[in-house]
């Protein structure tokens, strides 16, 4: 239940030039947190969750009081003439055009790559000629015991959901709107360190291009 107007806290209160999501109309204060004071939810980003109203304005900014853009009228005629059929307009994308998803850059290709990968749709990596058909097996320190053994291309299927995945948890992470840039730069120096840890498996990559990149030190 919001809080608003119970008077426990007053509404922070800034000059009308700044440039802040408190003086834009799509705003609305919802409750008091603790040690933050006020917090609400903008009408447009409702994926921003609560915020506080001295947060920075977005591009959609819309000042308080101003008016809402009118549409042009139309009458009666005009309606019934109109057709109810869905119209459809193409228009040819530039896979290479960019696109900005709050402040990440990005082609449309690989905007479709994250996608894919995502969904699981895009196409497998190939696996490097001289392990197609073999096989991985796991022999145990105990020679009483039977060894176990693997298809290498099951393997190799397991590294590349793993690969993808994290693929995509850095694209997230690099567009996260509540993360601050130190907290994006530590997070970011994890998931380095895992494709670190994974470069071991680079040799069952055909192409370069498909392997895990490291820091310097892990590769």
């Amino acid at each position: 239940m919001s809080d608003a107007g119970n008077g426990s806290l007053p509404l922070p209160v800034f000059r009308p030039d700044e440039r802040v999501c408190a003086n834009c109309k799509l705003f609305s204060p919802h409750s008091i947190e603790v040690g933050k004071g006020w917090v609400g939810t903008c009408r447009l980003h409702s994926w921003r969750g609560m915020f506080p109203p001295s947060a920075p304005i977005c591009d959609k900014y819309v000042p308080k009081g101003s008016a809402a853009p009118l549409t042009p009228s139309v009458t009666a005629r005009e309606r019934s003439a109109r057709s109810v059929a869905p119209v459809v307009v193409r228009r040819r994308v530039d896979p290479q055009e960019e696109v900005d998803l709050e402040g990440l850059s990005m082609t449309r290709e690989e905007l479709m790559d994250i996608f894919r990968e995502a969904s699981g749709l895009g196409d497998a990596p190939p696996l490097a000629n001289k392990w197609e058909g073999g096989t991985l097996r796991l022999v145990p320190g105990n020679p009483e015991l039977q060894p176990k053994d693997m298809p290498i291309d099951s393997l190799f299927h397991k590294v590349v959901m793993v690969r993808d995945k994290l693929r995509v948890l850095e694209q997230k992470l690099n567009a996260h709107p509540k993360l601050t840039d130190a907290e994006k730069v530590e997070m970011q120096s994890y998931i380095t360190r895992v494709y670190g840890s994974l470069t071991s498996f680079n040799v069952l990559f055909k192409e370069k291009a498909d392997q895990f990149v490291g820091s310097k030190g892990d590769e």
